[in-house]
């Protein structure tokens, strides 16, 4: 992806959660000059991959595949002793931008529309070779069990949400003609390194092409102290 682009999708997705009254935490206005002034107070941030992360999955077509997050907390799977177990994103989906099927070994969450369109999530099963399988899927969809076939879809209107399980593949985008979905995920610990089984082998995390200078650091790329 192109900085240029990045800085875009950042600068948009701001104005849309400001639209939606979605505030986020000062972190996520530092410029890339005042983290350079940041020591081993922030090593949360750092070591969490807190803020911003938009990806294209290495398609190098956002609009259609590509995704801007932004992660607000997060545990470590790994006890450190900060002892949380959690993770809260914040997520922006575009009109038929899809999310590739994926699965998490670990983590379990919930995936809410907090606003905008509807957000269209199509589900299957792994099987033991951590292909699709060809049975049917059953979620929970605020408190109430729902079964679909395999590669079936859920709708999620503004309030709605779905939990997945580990070992769930999972695909999502916003629906066509419905809006921009503002959707929040409330989960166990999230580790992007070790954790995504992406059906199609592909990079979770973009190359960047540094057209212009960047507006925010992306969640990867915070300088280390000393």
């Amino acid at each position: 992806m192109k900085r240029s682009e990045i800085n875009h999708e950042i600068r948009d997705a701001q104005a849309f959660l400001d639209k939606h009254g979605f505030a986020l935490p000062p972190f996520a206005s530092w410029t890339p000059d005042h983290w350079k002034t940041v020591g081993s107070e922030a090593d949360e941030i750092r070591s969490r991959a807190l803020g911003w992360d938009v990806t294209d999955f290495g398609s190098g077509r956002f609009g259609e595949i590509g995704l801007t997050v932004f992660t607000i907390r997060n545990g470590r799977l790994d006890d450190d002793g900060n002892r949380k177990i959690y993770a809260e994103k914040i997520l922006i989906v575009r009109e038929d931008q899809v999310t590739p099927f994926h699965f998490h070994f670990s983590k379990t969450e919930d995936i809410i529309n907090r606003g905008g369109g509807n957000l269209v999530v199509v589900l299957c099963n792994s099987d033991e070779k951590e292909e699709l399988a060809d049975t049917p899927v059953t979620v929970s969809c605020d408190g109430v069990t729902r079964t679909v076939p395999a590669g079936g879809k859920v709708v999620l209107g503004t309030g709605e949400s779905i939990t997945l399980v580990p070992g769930v593949y999972h695909e999502f985008k916003g629906e066509a003609g419905s809006g921009t979905v503002l959707v929040g995920e409330v989960s166990s610990v999230n580790d992007d390194a070790v954790d995504n089984r992406f059906l199609n082998e592909l990079p979770r995390f973009p190359e960047i092409e540094e057209d212009e200078t960047p507006l925010r650091l992306l969640c990867t790329e915070y300088p280390r102290v000393g």
